[in-house]
């Protein structure tokens, strides 16, 4: 059995820690994402027809809040994660209280999945100012990202369960994160891609996100309820791997 109120405590000590450093935390996960909307978007947009029957800014702006559910947790849960469990040995400290290893993963969890909505939630509301969406879009899109965050944080904690150092992160972010952040369909449809690519593409968690967002956006809710289960089993999995690659971890090197 899960102690839930174990898990929060885990997820309030973080906030804690978070709440004295908030404002340059946040500016340093939405700065990037904007700038590359900006740039793109009203630079690269204004020589672009529309793509995906809309203006290129409003595409890419979509396209932006997905990436940035992507990028947040992730680097909290790899980073963040690797510093408390390798390097100052807070999971160690915490673990001498009446909490066990897996309800420390699940309280990193949660609060990865939490500062990416907090980073993606201020993403979404500078959409939100330059006009791009409508009341319906801001209020579903949540259903999205809620579980975006849930299954990137998921995904981090299995790396970072099994990385030997900082280091070994830039083999995710260069072998994972990066093709997913260019083959989504975050940037331009999927396809234009070379057919056996686009089915590649079409089955890696950033393209089912996008997917779902960009149908809000549209109107078109007929692909979402498969879309928000794809994204929950990823979640689902993300995270149960993690518990489990986490507890082998520490019995085989004792972390």
């Amino acid at each position: 059995m899960i102690n839930f109120h174990a898990v929060f405590q885990v997820w309030r000590r973080n906030f804690l820690v978070w709440r004295k450093l908030a404002l340059p935390s946040l500016l340093g996960n939405v700065v990037d994402p904007v700038m590359a909307l900006m740039a793109f978007g009203l630079g690269l947009g204004s020589m672009l027809p529309n793509v995906g029957g809309m203006p290129y800014l409003n595409y890419l702006a979509v396209g932006a809040v997905c990436i940035s559910a992507m990028n947040a947790p992730t680097f909290e849960a790899l980073y963040s994660a690797f510093s408390r469990m390798h390097t100052q040995k807070t999971w160690q400290v915490i673990m001498n209280t009446p909490v066990r290893l897996r309800e420390v993963v699940l309280g990193e969890c949660s609060w990865a999945a939490s500062k990416g909505l907090i980073s993606t939630g201020a993403m979404l509301l500078i959409v939100a100012l330059l006009g791009i969406g409508d009341l319906q879009f801001w209020l579903l899109s949540w259903l999205v990202l809620i579980l975006a965050c849930l299954m990137f944080a998921g995904f981090g904690l299995c790396i970072n369960a099994r990385a030997p150092s900082y280091d070994f992160f830039m083999f995710y972010f260069t072998l994972v994160v990066t093709p997913m952040t260019f083959l989504s369909g975050a940037f331009f449809p999927r396809e234009q891609l070379p057919e056996w690519l686009r089915v590649v593409a079409d089955f890696m968690p950033l393209s089912v996100v996008v997917d779902a967002l960009r149908g809000i956006y549209a109107r078109d809710f007929s692909m979402l309820p498969a879309l928000l289960a794809q994204m929950a089993v990823y979640a689902l999995v993300g995270i149960a791997l993690a518990v489990f690659l986490t507890e082998r971890r520490f019995k085989r090197k004792g972390a």
